[in-house]
């Protein structure tokens, strides 16, 4: 006779159930799956239970010491330890105070001029022009961009709507006005596609949350296709159909090292760079630093302050003495 007993959760079942209770990314989920099977690892596969802060501040401490990862990758570990013994095990934590965190550097951010910006995107081309376009036109990071939807542009009111931002925070942000025209063409090929993969029969796109049982044709519908699709279809991390979703990080981010390489700029120059530089551009067009918190979705205006520092005036707008009459 069989039993009724439900089988018991494996520790990476009870993370994804606690992760997705809470409505926490995929991106976070594969991060703090990574760093606890880590630190069951590191420990000889010992029960975490078993486990303190002693074996805590020693596994870091590994990170930081000998394996030499940076401040917020050891932070990132830290974070997925804590949601483990909170959330998962339900232990409970006297010890907190005594774990060490690093602390992150302040680090000023990588700011190209206009002209070295005009440069990198005249060696893009076609999606990868737009997407690029959308990072430095709004001030975009690369994932907002690359999850647009049709239905987030309002190109008649030239601005754009990100969903779910970093934070889960939806916000407003500006389209620049030169990419409206190349973004039509761009929506009437891409409907043109759309018709032709629904005469094939081929899935529609991946959908947030429940959204696909809630509205059965939203993942065929006009409004719902990503912006920037992937060319090949994929299976959906949580329901394990065949789905269509965006682009690749990897895709953009690739394009745009071949781009600065061509355009023969020496600086670290990324994809997020885009990003610092509409920030810095508005602050010396003589925007206040409010509106720029609001279009870049700063929590925090102080997090919005450090371009205040990479401004066009010199270091703290003074004049070097080299310079004087």
């Amino acid at each position: 006779m069989l039993s009724d007993t439900p089988k018991p959760k494996t520790l990476r079942e009870a993370v994804r159930e606690q992760i997705r209770l809470r409505h926490l990314s995929f991106r976070t989920e594969r991060a703090y799956q990574h760093w606890i099977q880590r630190y069951v690892k590191y420990h000889g596969r010992c029960s975490p239970r078993d486990l303190g802060a002693a074996e805590v501040e020693q596994f870091l401490t590994h990170l930081a010491v000998e394996r030499k990862v940076s401040a917020s990758t050891q932070n990132q570990a830290l974070q997925a330890l804590l949601f483990l013994y909170r959330h998962v095990l339900s232990v409970e934590l006297p010890w907190l105070g005594n774990v060490v965190r690093a602390r992150r550097p302040q680090r000023l951010p990588v700011v190209l001029s206009r002209a070295e910006v005009a440069a990198v995107l005249a060696n893009l081309d076609g999606v990868h022009w737009l997407i690029g376009g959308l990072l430095y036109g709004g001030g975009l990071r690369v994932t907002e961009a690359l999850r647009l939807r049709v239905k987030d542009l309002l190109l008649d009111r030239g601005e754009l709507i990100v969903r779910d931002g970093k934070g889960a925070k939806d916000r407003v942000t500006v389209i620049a006005q030169r990419l409206i025209v190349p973004l039509k063409g761009h929506l009437a090929r891409l409907r043109d596609w759309c018709e032709n993969e629904r005469r094939r029969g081929n899935p529609g796109v991946s959908l947030p949350a429940a959204l696909a049982r809630k509205y059965p044709n939203a993942a065929t519908q006009w409004g719902w296709q990503y912006l920037f699709p992937s060319s090949t279809l994929c299976r959906d991390s949580f329901t394990g159909s065949s789905v269509r979703h965006h682009l690749h990080e990897k895709t953009i981010q690739r394009a745009m090292q071949s781009a600065v390489r061509r355009a023969d700029i020496a600086q670290p120059v990324t994809c997020h760079t885009l990003r610092h530089c509409f920030a810095t551009h508005l602050l010396e067009q003589g925007y206040d630093i409010r509106t720029l918190q609001e279009l870049l979705g700063h929590a925090d205006v102080k997090t919005t302050m450090i371009y205040t520092h990479v401004t066009n005036k010199g270091a703290h707008g003074v004049r070097s003495p080299l310079d004087r009459d």
